[in-house]
This record gives structure tokens, sequence and C-alpha cells, in this order.
């Protein structure tokens, strides 16, 4: 092989990696899988897909190399095959927030307005070990059980308007949830807001907090 077309074939596995993040839902995919190991059919549901078309995109980035798998009985799950993958994404969203002006445009219309009080992961951590604030995690159960914030209290965005008698009035509520474009916690605060409870939410989520390198648990509280 000549050194042309060796250059030419290096390039080529690079471009396979840039084709197979090259669709919005292959992307929300790696963000369900950077909270951790999931089942294809928790991730079509998660990500708002049929399971032929899930299943199309986890084998697309699988043969990349983005991915791996593993099977239990009839069920195969899916993870991310290193912590670079999610390094990967998490710098691919700073890339478009920094470059591409409709990103702040498209953040701003998900997350909402601008209403809610951030605790960055430094004072997150320093309340965790103090213990002087309930922290709560309002992702979906799959996502908790592959990991979460040491202590965190699991409860889903779509229980918490149903369970806040278990909530305390005279200690910080702090939520978190994936990650800093995840719109969970955002709108856990303002429930917990409208009624009277006083709350916070985590500036980033597990996604930023595994990169981070600070503890995370495994499994059901």
């Amino acid at each position: 092989m000549g050194e042309r077309a060796a250059k030419d074939a290096l390039y080529a596995e690079f471009a396979a990696v840039g084709k197979a993040l090259g669709h919005p839902k292959r992307l929300e995919l790696l963000d369900l899988l950077a909270q951790g190991p999931r089942s294809v059919e928790d991730l079509a549901a998660a990500a708002g897909q049929g399971m032929s078309s899930c299943s199309a995109h986890l084998q697309t980035l699988r043969e990349a190399g983005l991915l791996r798998t593993r099977r239990d009985g009839k069920r195969v799950y899916y993870s991310l095959a290193d912590d670079d993958v999610a390094r990967l994404w998490e710098y691919l969203r700073r890339v478009a927030q920094h470059h591409r002006p409709h990103t702040e445009l498209a953040r701003r219309d998900y997350l909402g307005p601008d209403d809610t009080e951030a605790v960055d992961s430094e004072e997150l951590l320093r309340r965790l070990r103090g213990g002087d604030a309930l922290v709560i995690d309002v992702r979906p159960g799959p996502e908790y059980e592959g990991g979460h914030l040491p202590g965190a209290v699991h409860i889903p965005l779509e229980e918490l308007a149903d369970r806040l008698a278990e909530l305390p009035r005279d200690k910080e509520i702090v939520a978190y949830c994936r990650g800093e474009y995840c719109v969970l916690a955002h709108d856990a605060v303002r429930l917990l807001s409208a009624h009277g409870l006083t709350a916070r939410r985590a500036a980033q989520g597990v996604l930023e907090w595994r990169l981070a390198g600070h503890p995370i648990e495994v499994g059901v509280a």
C-alpha cells in the first residue's frame, strides 16, 4: 500500500467514528448510555424510538467501536466502550455550544427560562459529605441503578408531585439528573419551589460528575 492510500485508510477510520456520531438519535443514545448500561428495550423507550430503529442505531455505534454489549438471558445490554466515549460526547456538546449560535437558542427552548438556581459540583460534594441537604436523583429507575451520587434519594420526576410529603421543609433539596443539557432537574426544582420547598438544582449531572472522577454508587438504594 502506498503512502497516499495508507493515509486515506487512516482517515477513513477517523471518519467512521464521525459518521456514527452524525445522527441526533445516536447522540441521544450516547447520552443515555453515559448514565450506565441499558437494555435495548429501555433505550428504545427512553429515546422514543421503535425497537428496530433503536437496534439499528446501536449497531452503527457498536460497529464504530463506541459501544460494547453483553447478553443476560434474552436481553442484550449496551454500554459505552470506555470513558473516552463519554468525554467525546461531552466535548462535542461543548464545541457546538461554543461555535454554533443556534445551539444556545435550542438549549434555552428545551430547558426553559433561567429561573432555577444551580449548585456546582464542588459545593454539591461538600453538601453530600456534610449531610446538610437532601440530594434527590430525578432520573428514571434504570439510570439510577446504573450509577448515582452516593446517598442520593431516588424520586423520579414523574413521581415527585405525589411524594412531596416525604420531603423535609427544614432542609434544602438539591435535584440532579443526567447532565448540563437535561431538563429533569430544572422541572423538579420548579415543582418543588411552587409547593413552598427550598430547592436548587445541580449545575452538572451524572455525566460530568463521573468524568470528574467523583464517587458513583451502583444499584438500588
